[in-house]
């Protein structure tokens, strides 16, 4: 070989020129084999008649080339048929790329007319489109997912506009001048997903607007001017991020946002609103944060309540500092506690606060897990409680969550049982006032009832002097032996008199009343100041 000569040049005998050895038919270029890949039927079937053998010609038993001849003739008619069959062609102004039509930024008024019905991706975002109505695409379009229309000029969406697209997964409305979101309106996109909204002039949702749409994901409604928060959006089961930030809402649920599951909250955006300031409005904040939930740790700084017509941050209220508040049972109650993480689907691990793992479902025990990785405890004891931790471990992150129980040492009553603590006290009280009204008002009289205190009579006194005197009574109407004008009695004064003081003292300035003699034997009321006492035991005589 000669030292200029490669591999494919081979020697020449002497007297004949050297030349080069053609390739091998396996080594052409694979921009070769594409130009003869395609083959044709007409090339199909000659390629089939001439692989016959000679002897096909004649009359034999072997039929290997009459099988050969009816196969070429099955493909000529299927690509006949195939032929045949009508074809829609790309749109003047998009771009077609396999099942991928992008129309972008071609200053359309109108959809195109011709959509070719494989069509999975459609863009027609950044034209001057302004209606979408029902009849916008005569052909259903039922292998596209993607549509997007951004950038545009729609303001009225009819109600049947995605019934041809019922397989739609991902919609983008953004940038628009939508102002409300009618009845019905996504209704018909059950598999839809992922919806952008934002950047428009809604005021309005309809309560029903999003009803059916079970599998939505992602909800963007930022950049409006949406006053209610649509409370109806809670209910969706696999919507973990809803975007209100930068609207016009001024009052939240609270009491419906804190029964919402972390991993809802944790996608629930609201800053750039001017809320109402007030505590709980501080606590609900303050509770996410402590969580460090991403709509909050994210933008806290942008989380803005309104109070006397100026913006002031949550955060920055003077309000009672948040503490994670324990859970509270009483004896024989029957409590589920929840491990509330931040992502659905986690795999859950409960331990108890004597530091042991709980199964899943146990026969004949108090403390059992749910699949959904929710703890019940049954019939709850002192010794139940303590701190519960759930470890819950995802393919994003791992989440530990600390629950402390607290068991009060006495049953709760049930809402059968009348006469619990606060019954009974109210009960006592009103009895008490009962019976002092009744003291007061509806005992004997014993005082104003007699009215004026007549003097009292001769009988009396000497009833009175008889009962207190150690000598016998005198009638001065008895004998006449004695002194008609004499009659000597021993006899105690009693304080009947108004004006006696205590212990039968007369108080300055009083008399006592003196009866006029009315006969003969008249007794005489005694000297005041000869009055000691009630008791006294000195006698007076009369």
């Amino acid at each position: 070989m000669s030292p200029g000569a490669g591999p494919c040049v081979r020697r020449a005998p002497p007297g004949e020129a050297a030349t080069e050895r053609p390739d091998p038919p396996w080594a052409e270029t694979r921009p070769r084999r594409a130009e003869h890949a395609r083959v044709t039927p007409s090339q199909i079937f000659l390629v089939a008649f001439l692989a016959l053998p000679s002897d096909t010609m004649q009359p034999r038993r072997d039929l290997r080339g009459l099988w050969l001849l009816l196969l070429s003739w099955f493909l000529l008619l299927f690509e006949v048929a195939r032929a045949g069959r009508p074809v829609v062609s790309c749109p003047a102004a998009c771009l077609c790329a396999s099942n991928i039509l992008s129309c972008s930024k071609q200053q359309l008024p109108n959809v195109p007319h011709t959509l070719p019905s494989y069509t999975a991706l459609l863009d027609l975002s950044h034209n001057n489109l302004s209606r979408l109505r029902a009849e916008w695409t005569p052909t259903r379009l039922l292998h596209l997912h993607s549509l997007l229309l951004s950038h545009n000029h729609l303001n009225f969406i009819s109600s049947e506009a995605f019934s041809p697209v019922p397989n739609l997964r991902y919609l983008d409305l953004s940038s628009n001048q939508l102002r409300t979101l009618d009845e019905s309106l996504f209704s018909g996109l059950q598999a839809l997903e992922v919806l952008l909204l934002y950047n428009n002039h809604i005021m309005a949702v309809d309560r029903s607007a999003f009803e059916d749409v079970d599998q939505l994901q992602k909800l963007y409604l930022s950049q409006n001017q949406i006053s209610r928060f649509p409370v109806e959006l809670c209910g969706l089961p696999r919507l973990t991020l809803l975007d209100l930030s930068s609207n016009k809402l001024k009052n939240l649920p609270l009491s419906s946002l804190q029964k919402l599951p972390a991993w809802f909250k944790n996608g629930l955006y609201l800053h750039n609103n001017p809320l109402h300031c007030d505590c709980e409005l501080y606590q609900l904040f303050s509770h996410w944060q402590y969580r460090q939930l991403s709509s909050v740790v994210d933008f806290q700084e942008d989380l803005y309540c309104m109070s006397s017509k100026k913006l002031h941050n949550v955060f920055n209220l003077n309000c009672s500092e948040y503490k994670e508040r324990a859970w509270e049972a009483h004896l024989g109650d029957t409590l589920t506690i929840h491990c509330d993480t931040k992502q659905q689907g986690m795999t859950k691990v409960w331990v108890t606060p004597s530091n042991e793992r709980v199964l899943d479902v146990v026969a004949n025990s108090t403390v059992t897990m749910f699949e959904n990785g929710s703890l019940q405890i049954k019939g709850v004891q002192v010794e139940d409680g303590g701190v519960y931790t759930c470890y819950a471990m995802g393919e994003a992150f791992n989440e530990t969550l600390s629950v402390e129980l607290k068991v009060y040492n006495f049953t709760l009553h049930g809402h059968h049982d009348t006469l619990n603590t606060a019954y009974t006290t109210l009960v006592g009280c009103i009895l008490s006032v009962v019976l002092v009204l009744i003291y007061l008002y509806l005992t004997p009289c014993r005082c104003w009832c007699r009215g004026v205190e007549k003097p009292s009579s001769h009988q009396e006194d000497s009833l009175s002097s008889s009962m207190l005197s150690t000598t016998p009574n005198h009638d001065p109407m008895a004998g006449g032996d004695k002194d008609d004008g004499f009659d000597r009695r021993v006899a105690f004064l009693e304080p009947a008199g108004p004006g006696q003081g205590q212990n039968g003292k007369l108080k300055p300035g009083n008399t006592l009343p003196v009866p006029e003699a009315t006969g003969k034997g008249q007794r005489r009321m005694s000297d005041p100041e000869s009055v000691s006492s009630v008791f006294s035991d000195t006698p007076i005589v009369v």
